[in-house]
């Protein structure tokens, strides 16, 4: 069992940045492939990005390639999305997700531990 807490949300201007971390219990939690997803109230929940267990695979989804990047400390059981050049079309409640696989992907029903998630607002 893996629980997820997601922090680093907030308030931000349009081309400011910021980091959410997703720290999560359990001492297996390097063998998990790891995602963020996001949903904007009335939109349907949107991949971001992900990372296989060692860090050494990313995938992002379109709408934040090149602005975003998702990095991992498996040492401190955390996983972080850093991001850049943020927009209004970024408001959303960001989710931390986790699979019992090394490798996960796009979709969310890859998943099988989720965060409660984490407000990110972007203002014009």
């Amino acid at each position: 069992q893996v629980q997820l807490v997601e922090s680093g949300g907030g308030l931000v201007q349009a081309g400011g940045s910021l980091r959410l971390s997703c720290a999560a219990s359990g001492r297996t939690f390097s063998r998990y492939g790891t995602g963020w997803f996001r949903q904007a109230p009335g939109k349907e929940r949107e991949f971001v990005a992900a990372i296989s267990w060692s860090g050494g695979s990313t995938n992002y989804g379109d709408s934040v390639k090149g602005r975003f990047t998702i990095s991992r400390d498996n040492a401190k059981n955390t996983v972080y999305l850093s991001m850049n050049s943020l927009t209004p079309e970024d408001t959303a409640v960001y989710y931390c997700a986790a699979a019992n696989t090394r490798y996960s992907g796009r979709y969310w029903n890859e998943y099988d531990y989720w965060g409660q998630g984490t407000q990110v607002t972007v203002s014009s």
